[in-house]
């Protein structure tokens, strides 16, 4: 696979088969990873990876908790209100390996080279036969004062990235894409 092929095959995936993504495999990823560029070549990135079921399950319970609380007072005035009050809802789709992508030092171009990190290891993911998703609903969980410390992010730094990784259990349908939308192209 080119990375033509893997930029436009890769998917956001929400069903995940129970097999583990091993070792070798996400390593081989984190890799991928850090070949990213960054501003300034700092590669300000650090990388934890949580495989613990109960932890993950502990988590999607919390941030959607979480979640619901923000909702000013009136969870059902949250937008995916239902599905975060399903108690069978989790927001990781059960899926075996959740990677964090953070910063022990917040810069400047911090979070952008987070997400440029991101990208590489989803589209290796999607070579090397895994899925992919970017779970926003964790942010503001994992950059609690309680929770930071469990995934190794330092105090001062920041979780930016969840990204889960595992076997599809079913392979997403593409969904449409509307051509660029060109609002200056100076010559």
């Amino acid at each position: 696979m080119n990375a033509s092929e893997a930029i436009l095959s890769r998917r956001s995936t929400r069903a995940y088969s129970p097999r583990k993504v091993d070792e070798g495999t996400v390593r081989a990823l984190l890799r991928a990873a850090v070949q990213a560029p960054s501003a300034r070549n700092r590669q300000p990135w650090l990388f934890s990876v949580l495989q613990d079921a109960d932890q993950l399950r502990r988590y999607s319970d919390g941030a959607k908790a979480m979640l619901l609380a923000q909702a000013s007072g009136n969870p059902a005035s949250h937008p995916y209100a239902d599905l975060l009050q399903d108690p069978t809802f989790n927001i990781f789709y059960d899926a075996t390996t959740l990677i964090v992508i953070g910063v022990g030092e917040p810069g400047t171009h911090a979070h952008a080279d987070c997400w440029l990190a991101a990208a590489s290891l989803m589209l290796t993911g999607t070579e090397v036969g895994l899925g992919s998703c970017c779970i926003g609903f964790a942010v503001p969980l994992l950059n609690t004062p309680e929770v930071k410390p469990e995934i190794g992010v330092p105090s001062g730094g920041v979780a930016v990235a969840p990204i889960l990784v595992g076997y599809p259990s079913s392979v997403p349908q593409p969904v449409p894409r509307t051509d660029p939308n060109v609002v200056c192209w100076t010559r």
